[in-house]
């Protein structure tokens, strides 16, 4: 079972078999407080090709999220991840507007 989110929330348990797709802004980073997870980065690009990074996560383990947009964390055990985002001073007048934010995540801008 696949669960879509809009904004990623501070923490997410899931069990295993589980995944959630969730937004993210640049520069936000994953805290694995409990089990093993797999995440799938945001679109970029390489030249004209789309590409996705994946990333395996143990129990303990960080990892920074260097560009916003759309991520999927599955659950290969029963998971707890933390979601840490910028602080606000990080973020540009530009990308605090809704609709801005809205269109740097679809494109990976």
């Amino acid at each position: 079972m696949i669960t879509t989110l809009s904004q990623a929330p501070d923490s997410i348990v899931l069990e295993p078999g589980q995944s959630l797709r969730t937004s993210v802004d640049a520069g936000a980073w994953l805290q694995l407080a409990e089990g093993r997870a797999r995440v799938v980065s945001p679109p970029g690009w390489f030249g004209e090709t789309v590409f996705m990074a994946e990333t395996l996560l143990e129990e303990g383990e960080v990892h920074r999220l260097p560009h916003g947009g759309w991520i999927e964390v599955s659950a290969l055990t029963a998971v707890h991840l933390r979601v840490h985002v910028p602080p606000v001073a990080q973020v540009s007048p530009v990308e605090a507007r809704p609709v801005m934010r809205f269109v740097r995540l679809l494109t990976g801008w």
